[in-house]
């Protein structure tokens, strides 16, 4: 079996029971609903007892439960640009905004990056009479490029220079 699959079998399994992602993630917890939505539509993992939880709420075999605790191949599948219109969003908001974040970024913490791996998301909902909206808050902890060959008192790291 294919990690694609697997992904394929829960959310038939999550259509045939009427599950919603809330009661999944409350059921399996321990992390996000990103992270565990994401682990869910293979794009990242779920702990061993996180994975356990998964498997007996999902009716999963060993084998398949050992898969939900992998590390994925993340990105496999995805087509760039993203053809999808909700997911494209992401993708023009990075195009017409990422120069502007990574400038205002360099400037308040100096040469790197925000990461994505040591990073938090939180999603919610905010009612508005003209239209609810979507409120994304990202937090990504600030990783500075490592000048390799530094020597004397030059900076090693890229960070903002006083």
């Amino acid at each position: 079996m294919k990690r694609a699959d697997l992904t394929e079998k829960l959310l038939d399994i999550k259509r045939e029971k009427g599950w919603t992602w809330k009661y999944i993630c409350e059921t399996i917890g321990g992390h996000s609903e990103v992270l565990v939505v994401g682990a869910i539509l293979g794009q990242m993992k779920l702990t061993k007892p996180q994975a356990a939880k998964a498997a007996e709420l999902f009716g999963l075999s060993a084998v398949e439960t050992a898969m939900l605790n992998e590390v994925p191949m993340r990105g496999e599948g995805l087509t760039m640009p993203p053809t999808d219109p909700l997911i494209y969003r992401f993708y023009e908001l990075v195009m017409i905004n990422g120069p502007a974040w990574k400038a205002l970024i360099e400037e308040e913490f100096g040469d790197g990056i925000m990461s994505a791996i040591d990073f938090d998301m939180v999603m919610e909902r905010l009612p508005n009479p003209k239209g609810d909206r979507v409120k994304l808050s990202m937090s990504g902890k600030f990783l500075p490029y490592k000048y390799y060959g530094a020597t004397g008192n030059h900076a090693e790291y890229g960070f903002k220079e006083e």
